[in-house]
């Protein structure tokens, strides 16, 4: 699929937010239906998880206190008719140690976030098998 750059919004979400819903909100609210999100701050009690494919499902690893937002990758595309944010997260500790994995939600202490929208074709979300909403995968 080919897209072109829409517009670009940078913003800091407020203290005490959470963030994923926060980035949700803000794309259905400024319509951005396709793009890509990034953002660094700090975080508190934050939940991340991986696809445990033998379970099909996510397996949440609850973090509690106040972690560095090293690095906050993700996208935006269409689910059940709404625009959803599917963000990945690397979050560093006081000891600099690194944890990472796909962000189910966190309390914002501080955020500053990069998103792009991208304008094209619909990219929409659907249900499969294995238990995850996935896009159409591409036919070369």
């Amino acid at each position: 699929m080919r897209f072109s750059r829409g517009r670009n919004f940078l913003f800091r979400v407020p203290e005490g937010e959470e963030l994923l819903g926060f980035i949700n909100e803000f794309a259905r609210k400024n319509n951005v239906l396709i793009g890509t999100v990034s953002a660094i701050g700090s975080l508190k009690n934050p939940k991340i998880g991986y696809f445990d494919e033998d379970a099909g499902e996510y397996k949440v690893i609850e973090l509690t206190g106040t972690y560095e937002l090293v690095s906050l990758a993700g996208n935006v595309s269409v689910k059940d008719g709404e625009p959803f944010a599917h963000i990945h997260v690397a979050l560093g500790d006081s000891d600099g140690m690194l944890y990472g994995g796909h962000l189910i939600e966190a309390e914002v202490f501080v955020a500053e976030v990069f998103m792009q929208e991208l304008l094209g074709e619909l990219l929409e979300r659907k249900p499969r098998e294995n238990g995850l909403s996935l896009w159409d995968a591409v036919e070369l």
